[in-house]
């Protein structure tokens, strides 16, 4: 187990307290993050979608889990006891009868089962299945634990901020190379797959994000697969990673001019260099997550879109750095910090850190970028 089990009882038992007081009497865990969340299940099989994956956090005790055979040696391996199994794929009942006997076991029978169902959340289970599930459970009914569960997960226990802390140290040992595999004429798409080694080779686990992007003086956008295109001087190349390790994302990019910056590319980067300190001294608890994009606008102008969202177990968590966003940032809870600027019509530029809102100032994770606009 990456945590001893007294960290994912303290996970369960905040859900609990959140639980009786919305009045929900069992919570319904179908995705990796969630999963992992409350029982240490990591793996990377949630790549096939053939089979669900349950797990069910009661109004008191630990979780029950309800999984495919093939999971039930692993899920042993967790603090968890209660572990029900059916063989799948089963191409006529795929584990909804065992669910359903499992939660009309939990819930009374005008009881609520807690599901997400807001923002930023999916049901990973046929939706043929989770209406047959609701008819078996009847009068029980379905309520909305969005909220409830991100209230939980935005803030961060120390052991999981020290793992998000060591996946940005990965992360920032592999920036600091890219000297070795960038430069005029490496195509980006050769620079993309040896960046990835890289990370791997300085301890990521797994490169599940990637993206970026280059251009003369700046790129057109940032989530664009890697062209053939050989990087050429006067072109600012940028990458921005989502590696793992133990299960917790790092998330944040690196700008670099290839063989030279010409001045519009040098007063971008400075302008965004100075919207994140300007969001890292804003980014304290009792901020709304709109306030924080509006302390980093003050410096680049407003522009669309967010720029920062919450981090964890998944690569974008909530809350989303957006004017009208008016979650309140708390101790403990991780973000990314991710000005953007456009240079000129077609032209933009990126920065993003991650840091931890702390009582008083915010921490960086991430190693800080240089200064300036460094030059390969």
């Amino acid at each position: 187990m990456i945590f001893p089990a007294a960290e994912f009882q303290g996970r369960v038992a905040r859900l609990q307290a959140r639980m009786a007081d919305a009045g929900i009497d069992a919570l319904l865990l179908t995705t990796p993050p969630d999963v992992f969340y409350v029982t240490g299940f990591l793996t990377r099989f949630w790549e096939s979608p053939a089979r669900p994956w349950f797990v069910i956090v009661p109004a008191k005790g630990a979780p029950v889990a309800v999984i495919p055979s093939i999971g039930a040696g692993l899920m042993g391996k967790t603090w968890l006891s209660d572990i029900r199994t059916w063989d799948a794929p089963d191409l006529v009942d795929d584990g909804v009868s065992l669910l359903a006997s499992t939660l009309g076991d939990l819930v009374p029978d005008t009881g609520a089962v807690g599901l997400h169902m807001g923002l930023e959340t999916h049901l990973r289970m046929p939706l043929a299945d989770y209406e047959r599930l609701r008819a078996a459970l009847a009068p029980r009914h379905f309520a909305d634990a969005t909220g409830l569960v991100q209230r939980v997960r935005e803030v961060k226990s120390e052991a999981e901020i020290d793992r998000i802390r060591q996946t940005c140290a990965i992360a920032g040992r592999a920036f600091d190379r890219v000297p070795e595999i960038a430069g005029a004429g490496a195509p980006l798409e050769r620079v993309f797959r040896d960046f990835q080694r890289l990370l791997l080779e300085e301890g990521a686990e797994w490169v599940s994000y990637l993206a970026g992007g280059a251009g003369p003086g700046g790129y057109g956008d940032v989530i664009s697969p890697a062209s053939d295109r050989p990087l050429a001087r006067g072109d600012v190349l940028m990458l921005d990673t989502g590696a793992v390790r133990e299960g917790y994302f790092c998330d944040f990019d690196r700008n670099w001019a290839v063989g030279g910056a010409d001045d519009a590319s040098r007063r971008a980067y400075d302008r965004l260099y100075a919207a994140t300190e300007a969001g890292l001294a804003a980014a304290r608890p009792g901020m709304t997550a709109g306030g924080l994009y509006r302390a980093m606008a003050a410096v680049t102008g407003d522009v669309s879109g967010r720029i920062g969202h919450g981090l964890g177990l998944s690569l974008t968590e909530w809350p989303s750095l957006i004017p009208s966003d008016r979650t309140e940032l708390r101790a403990g809870m991780v973000l990314t910090l991710e000005p953007w600027v456009e240079i000129a019509p077609g032209r933009m530029m990126v920065h993003e850190e991650n840091v931890v809102i702390r009582e008083g100032a915010a921490e960086l994770l991430s190693p800080r970028a240089a200064a300036e606009l460094p030059v390969i």
